[in-house]
């Protein structure tokens, strides 16, 4: 990233509108970096005075480094910005730190990645929860995929789950709001809520519509469940790739190695995925050399994430059960343990996010989440869009599954009574 340095000393016909703008300078320089494609084909001074989140006024000059790249005059963002607050109607209710935190969300949502993101103070405050695994809400993953809103995975035994979401199921209103050009920042803080409140979804499954009231709850997602399974299968079911899921498997490794299982069944089915680093150290266990993913950026260099760690379930019959809900650091897991012959995958091909965003926190409570790379199997196939495809299809039905039943695994045990 580059760094702008402020020019001291400006001139008289630098000083210019002495109202405007919140937040740091460090975000700023993003924006100037960044926005718009400002390059103008020489070097010139932009200046704002910027009200930080402490009401202080800051004068932020910029140095543009960038020469001949680009016609764009970066001026026109400025004559946009005082036209809105001189003209607009209700310009008495604008407030500078929403309109500056709007125009970053545009400049990121411009990209056409759904998985790159800006968010506020209090949308970066959620996610963060999220990832360990605290929320209040109806408990589900959404994305957007061909410009609709889509639910990736219900998490288990939440609201969502119960109400009967399933992956892939089209959100086409929140509360009788269409979700028509709706990014996911204002989506997610729609549907989340207080505890004990109700938000009603309008959903598409199949073309047919219909909808479904899910009354919110406060979510605590442990990271993994074990259970013992008959034959002394384990079954494993991973719920998160978090900052918890490496210390509990450590945890039911020994465990299995106390119980003398047999197998191991990793069910990541409805796995929205986590941290890379996480999957890395997951897949290690079962991998005991080469390579588990790779990932290609966008000046064309390759980063390789090789096996690590004791790999203690190296030699474990293994089947992983995945669905069109799995997606990310689950389709990492999956895809290097299907390229290095380590287990049999069960089920449906999945969500085909595989992207590597990079998370960048900003003083002011605000952070970027941007999309840097692409992620490949060992093997070489490119996760993004296409997802890893099983090698055993199987495709639940849920509408004809009592409550407690699970045919995919019930499926899953059946191939242990066959020699590895």
């Amino acid at each position: 990233m580059e760094n702008f340095e402020p020019i001291l000393n400006p001139t008289p016909a630098q000083k210019r509108a002495k109202k405007y703008l919140g937040t740091y300078l460090s975000v700023i320089l993003i924006f100037v970096s960044f926005a718009l494609g400002l390059l103008v084909g020489q070097i010139f001074l932009l200046k704002k005075d910027v009200t930080n989140a402490q009401g202080l006024q800051i004068e932020a000059i910029f140095y543009d480094r960038f020469i001949n790249h680009s016609t764009m005059d970066f001026s026109q963002f400025w004559t946009v910005w005082d036209m809105i607050r001189e003209k607009y109607v209700k310009k008495d209710k604008l407030q500078d730190k929403d309109l500056f935190y709007g125009a970053l969300q545009g400049l990121v949502a411009s990209i056409g990645d759904p998985y790159s993101l800006y968010f506020v103070p209090k949308e970066a405050e959620e996610f963060s929860k999220d990832m360990a695994g605290e929320l209040e809400g109806i408990g589900a993953e959404i994305a957007v995929r061909d410009n609709q809103l889509v639910i990736v995975s219900p998490l288990p035994d939440s609201p969502a789950e119960k109400a009967g979401l399933l992956p892939g199921d089209k959100i086409m209103f929140i509360n009788e709001e269409a979700t028509t050009g709706m990014d996911i920042n204002t989506a997610v803080s729609k549907i989340r809520g207080p505890a004990k409140t109700e938000v009603v979804l309008t959903v598409n499954r199949s073309g047919k519509t219909r909808k479904v009231a899910i009354v919110r709850a406060k979510i605590n997602v442990p990271a993994i469940l074990y259970k013992l399974q008959p034959g002394n299968i384990a079954y494993l079911r991973i719920m998160q790739f978090n900052e918890n899921t490496i210390f509990l498997l450590d945890q039911y490794v020994n465990k299995m190695k106390e119980q003398k299982v047999t197998g191991i069944i990793l069910d990541l089915r409805n796995n929205p995925g986590g941290y890379l680093e996480t999957a890395v150290e997951m897949a290690s266990e079962w991998i005991d050399k080469g390579i588990i993913v790779s990932e290609k950026n966008s000046n064309g260099t390759t980063k390789i994430h090789e096996t690590k760690g004791l790999h203690r379930l190296a030699e474990y019959k293994t089947v992983v059960l995945v669905n069109k809900g799995s997606a990310s650091a689950a389709e990492i897991v999956a895809g290097a343990l299907q390229d290095r012959g380590k287990a049999a995958i069960l089920g449906e091909t999945t969500f085909g996010k595989g992207s590597v965003q990079e998370y960048q926190n900003f003083p002011d409570g605000s952070a970027l989440k941007l999309t840097v790379a692409e992620w490949y199997t060992p093997g070489g196939k490119n996760i993004n869009e296409a997802g890893i495809t099983p090698d055993i299809e199987f495709k639940q039905d849920y509408d004809k599954e009592k409550p407690g039943q699970d045919s995919m695994l019930k499926k899953a045990l059946t191939l242990f009574s066959t020699k590895k």
